[in-house]
């Protein structure tokens, strides 16, 4: 199951951001890490795209509750 708003997840190899799109779709973080990478090589905006979600993705809170 999803989570209902996308945070960054706890766990982080940089700051998240990886983790948390993969617990809000469901997918294992790894694949998640892979594609950016594919997706950091390809043109080298995936640098930018994740400063980006960094900065606008929110910490997940102490007290969230993943059902």
């Amino acid at each position: 199951m999803s989570a209902t708003r996308m945070y960054r997840g706890r766990d982080k190899k940089i700051a998240g951001v990886c983790s948390g799109i993969a617990e809000y779709f469901g997918w294992d973080p790894t694949v998640v890490r892979i594609g950016w990478v594919v997706f950091l090589m390809v043109g080298g905006s995936g640098i930018l795209a994740y400063i980006i979600a960094m900065i606008v993705m929110p910490e997940r809170p102490d007290d969230y509750d993943d059902m």
